[in-house]
């Protein structure tokens, strides 16, 4: 991503959340980050992706325990690294993922229908209570 598509999807990430308390929390968060931990975010979440990846490859349905528990992974990363985020916040996340072709690409490009199955797996994660 160039940095001119940065900022822009940052001035669209303001103009959609920017006065909500999950932004304002993950704006707090973020600005204190440093190199390292910015590289374990990013692997924790390479690890998660990978994971769900795999179940799907391996015939795992979305709703089966690997892929409910690596969704529980993704909504704890969330929690953990950005602002907090319940289930129920994270199935409406899970919405993006198909609907917006910026959000469904990162998923696609590692493997044909698994952002349909990421947000698959965040449903029913949600639907756990």
């Amino acid at each position: 991503m160039s940095g001119d598509d940065h900022g822009r999807y940052q001035a669209e990430v303001r103009e959609r959340w920017g006065d909500t308390a999950a932004y304002r929390e993950s704006s707090r968060r973020t600005r204190a980050y440093t190199r390292e931990d910015w590289a374990e975010i990013n692997e924790e979440l390479e690890g998660i992706e990978s994971g769900l990846a795999a179940a799907m490859s391996e015939g795992e349905a979305p709703d089966g325990a690997r892929a409910v528990e690596l969704a529980e992974a993704a909504r704890r990363h969330i929690d953990r690294w950005y602002y907090p985020c319940s289930r129920a916040m994270h199935a409406q996340l899970a919405e993006m993922y198909t609907a917006d072709p910026r959000f469904e690409a990162p998923y696609e490009d590692r493997a044909e229908g698994l952002a349909a199955f990421v947000a698959a797996a965040l449903r029913a994660n949600a639907a756990r209570g």
